[in-house]
């Protein structure tokens, strides 16, 4: 009778839909199925882009190639150089991998991610900053403290992958990387560069 009673009461109603409205943001901003989902990536070693192939003369023609390939130009020639390296270490979630800057033939950058395995979550970025990796509980919050540059949305939490570096970052500041969670400013983990 009393749980009746309790029902039919408007204050009971407006205290249900509050909850149902709680329940639902709480579920928009914390995503906990993500807990349980995973995205696997696995992005090849970046190469140069290829150079463009014989242009048309305007009659209908291609053009003479202006110099025959080198025969001398080996797959080694191709190999991206490695400019620095760094092992990731947890922060706000268990986090593993390493990431190393790579330099293409043509010149332009490239962030590689390997071997990752972190917890998916709401709004994943990956960042290069110039703060310091901290271990621990400091190292949560501090990389968005000074400049910072976002690569992009984290292509998948397991796997490889490859972020492009704009051609004007300045890599001799930019000096680790981090799995950057936008929502909740927090590391999931990071990696200094060296």
């Amino acid at each position: 009778m009393r749980v009746k009673r309790l029902l039919r009461h408007p204050v009971t109603w407006g205290v249900l839909a509050l909850g149902a409205v709680a329940l639902g943001v709480a579920l928009y901003l914390f995503q906990p199925w993500r807990l349980f989902t995973t995205v696997e990536v696995n992005e090849a070693l970046p190469v140069a882009a290829a150079s463009p192939g014989p242009e048309a003369t305007g009659q209908g023609e291609p053009a003479e190639p202006a110099e025959p390939a080198r025969a001398t130009e080996t797959a080694q020639d191709q190999e991206p150089k490695v400019i620095a390296t760094g092992t990731f270490i947890s922060h706000e979630h268990e986090t593993e991998g390493r990431a190393r800057v790579l330099e293409l033939s043509d010149g332009s950058r490239v962030l590689r991610i390997e071997d990752l395995n972190t917890s998916d979550g709401p709004d994943l970025r990956v960042w290069l900053s110039d703060q310091p990796v901290k271990k621990g509980n400091a190292g949560w919050f501090n990389l968005d403290d000074g400049k910072h540059l976002e690569l992009g949305d984290l292509k998948g939490n397991k796997g490889n992958a490859n972020y492009a570096i704009p051609a004007g970052a300045d890599l001799d500041s930019l000096k680790s990387v981090t799995i950057w969670c936008k929502r909740f400013s927090v590391s999931f983990g990071a990696a200094a560069l060296t």
